[in-house]
């Protein structure tokens, strides 16, 4: 009995010493956090513009092929509606906007190398068309704008560049449109957030690009039973790697 005791004891200090280590990091990572520096994001209007990526009804809709794994983060975030702010609020201040799409033709289904979400987007039929040169069925498809954006994206201060194919703007033409505007700064939003909008993030800093995230102008696959949160993932990053996280009233300020 008197070894039970003694070792009831030490179970009892070695946990309480793991809790008193686990405290230590969590307070260790919460100072740091508050202590991380905030470059901010001066809005001009001359050199500033809009990107956003994958407006699109696979995305948005629940009627899009991903809505399942999606659906729950755009809806708790507001997504739709906070984008279809952000793209009237360009619209009224003459702000440049850029959407970066993502469309899959039958070339792009004979790839032999792919990562897990490319197998998965490309089982699902996501973002689909006949053809490059095509609107064969592409109307209202899933690869079609979400039909409350249209009037704005079809707007003179809308500039729709080339699809990219995974997740980075490394392989459209993005940046050589931001470039020749004379564009230095970019207001970040859109699906998903941590796929496309932080591969386009990424990138754009890599690129020179002084760049700003709008936190609820986003949504991510969120999936509990894979112990996968895509949201929060890209969250954490961009509060690391970005100037500024908006929230999407901040945004719509900007000009006042």
């Amino acid at each position: 009995m008197a070894d039970l005791g003694l070792a009831i004891k030490f179970q009892i200090k070695v946990t309480m010493k793991n809790l008193k280590l686990i405290l230590a990091a969590l307070l260790l990572s919460i100072t740091a956090y508050a202590q991380l520096p905030a470059p901010g994001f001066e809005f001009n209007k001359s050199t500033t513009a809009i990107v956003i990526t994958d407006p699109q009804v696979d995305f948005l809709s629940p009627d899009g092929v991903t809505w399942g794994v999606v659906g729950k983060s755009v809806q708790e975030n507001n997504t739709v509606d906070n984008l279809d702010s952000i793209f009237k609020w360009a619209k009224e201040n003459d702000v440049l906007v850029f959407v970066s799409p993502h469309y899959y033709y039958p070339h792009d289904h004979a790839w032999e190398i792919e990562g897990v979400l490319e197998v998965l987007m490309h089982k699902i039929g996501m973002f689909d068309r006949k053809d490059p040169l095509s609107l064969e069925d592409f109307e209202n498809s899933g690869a079609d704008w979400m039909p409350q954006y249209k009037e704005y994206i079809e707007g003179d201060n809308v500039i729709v560049v080339n699809p990219h194919k995974v997740y980075g703007p490394e392989t459209n033409d993005l940046i050589l449109q931001l470039r020749k505007r004379k564009i230095d700064k970019v207001i970040l939003a859109g699906m998903s957030a941590n796929l496309c909008v932080e591969s386009h993030l990424r990138e754009l800093l890599e690129q020179g690009f002084e760049v700003a995230v709008v936190s609820d102008g986003t949504a991510a696959a969120v999936i509990p039973d894979a112990q996968l949160d895509g949201y929060n993932a890209a969250l954490t990053n961009f509060r690391m790697m970005a100037s500024h996280v908006f929230l999407t009233e901040e945004v719509l300020k900007l000009t006042k």
